[in-house]
């Protein structure tokens, strides 16, 4: 029995308008026996408990259950369950709930937990620490004063423009009478000298409390500098505890510190000499990209140019030139062996004059394939008349010049 009359006996049973691939074999193991994705991506994030573990070096967090809520707030809780006059509100759709208690009350239970998992999402601890995290137990509220009496406030990753963090943000924290904290600003990423090294952009040690105009400004605040063409970079708040008074003079910088290099930074390097008096406490961080008011604080004030990371493309492979070239119009075929530039100042040439120089160009025609074009042009002439009249082609090309 030959191929070709199986090949029409098995036509008569597929259904019409069904495609049908002769010949197609399955490539690689059966799906019976190949591993999913998940158990590929399972095997390849493998992990060792015994050599990838990572350390506390913050302070611990208590789970908030119906045993361990204060007395007060359980008695808090009992009263609003006897008032008649909430209930009675609550079932006509009448009750204000006051949303900064909320907030706040959600800072203190959940807080922590909820702003430890977005910062071990985004690699904060791994660029910043390494095998080590903290977890976050004072809320740092920060934000940024911008026109018309708004706020700019950072959070866990949302996006800050540059030209909005142009100037120091107020920062606010619950912190007792009496202890020192330190406050350091800093990005892992788009450090222009250095790949293992991280840009400090603020650092005051020794603040009083909450009062940070009090504390030592070791060095003065620059604005995110995300260079061009690199996406988004984060920029982090670190809040620490002091034990007590740190003599902090080896990092202060003349202000201002325009050097980036001087402003080069190692986090876990300072966590390690100082781990004795400081433990992180608070953590806040944003996202900024590159912005248009950056070219001039690159050039005025940084005094250097603007670094632009883009890709370098190979240059096109054209192949060596025949002497009879088939198939291929003779006019594209000799333009792929020319000087671009020249071709490009042909064309400019070429409409500079049917320009005005008070008029302009001339207005586009209506119809412009409905002119005739007089007499017998071969049909390479008669495309490249219809490209032209288009607008496109070479022609187009020249509006990015």
């Amino acid at each position: 029995m030959s191929v070709k009359f199986l090949r029409c006996l098995a036509s008569d049973f597929i259904p019409k308008g069904q495609h049908v691939r002769h010949g197609h074999r399955i490539r690689g193991k059966s799906p019976t026996i190949a591993r999913t994705l998940k158990q590929r991506l399972e095997e390849l994030n493998q992990e060792d408990s015994t050599l990838d573990f990572k350390v506390n070096i913050g302070y611990l967090v208590t789970k908030t259950t119906r045993r361990s809520i204060t007395s007060d707030w359980m008695n808090a809780i009992i009263a609003c369950r006897n008032n008649a006059e909430l209930e009675k509100s609550s079932r006509a759709r009448k009750l204000l709930v006051d949303l900064k208690t909320v907030k706040e009350d959600w800072l203190q239970i959940d807080g922590p937990s909820h702003i430890h998992r977005i910062a071990k999402h985004y690699g904060i601890y791994n660029d910043l620490y390494g095998d080590a995290y903290f977890m976050p137990v004072v809320p740092l509220n920060i934000s940024y004063d911008l026109e018309d009496d708004k706020l700019a406030k950072v959070y866990t990753g949302n996006v800050i423009k540059p030209n909005e963090a142009s100037k120091a943000p107020d920062v606010i924290y619950d912190a007792e009478d009496g202890t020192l904290w330190s406050l350091i600003m800093c990005t892992p990423d788009g450090n222009l000298t250095s790949n293992n090294n991280e840009y400090c952009h603020w650092f005051i040690g020794n603040i009083p409390g909450n009062r940070l105009k009090e504390g030592e400004e070791l060095v003065d605040y620059l604005q995110p500098i995300a260079p061009y063409g690199i996406g988004y970079c984060r920029y982090i708040f670190v809040l620490y505890k002091q034990n007590c008074s740190i003599d902090f003079s080896e990092y202060k910088k003349a202000k201002p510190c325009l050097n980036l290099e001087e402003r080069n930074w190692r986090t876990l390097d300072f966590y390690r000499k100082y781990q004795d008096q400081l433990t992180p406490a608070g953590l806040a961080f944003f996202q900024s990209d590159w912005d248009h008011s950056l070219k001039e604080f690159y050039y005025n004030t940084l005094k250097m140019k603007v670094p632009i990371f883009r890709y370098n493309f190979p240059k096109p492979y054209i192949k060596k030139q025949t002497w009879f070239p088939l198939k291929e119009p003779f006019n594209i075929y000799l333009d792929k062996y020319r000087d671009p530039k020249q071709i490009k100042k042909e064309f400019l040439l070429r409409k500079l004059k049917k320009i005005h120089p008070f008029d302009g160009p001339e207005p586009p025609k209506k119809f412009p394939l409905a002119h005739p074009n007089g007499k017998y042009i071969p049909s390479w002439l008669k495309f490249e008349i219809i490209k032209k009249r288009m607008g496109y082609s070479h022609v187009n090309d020249l509006d990015e010049y």
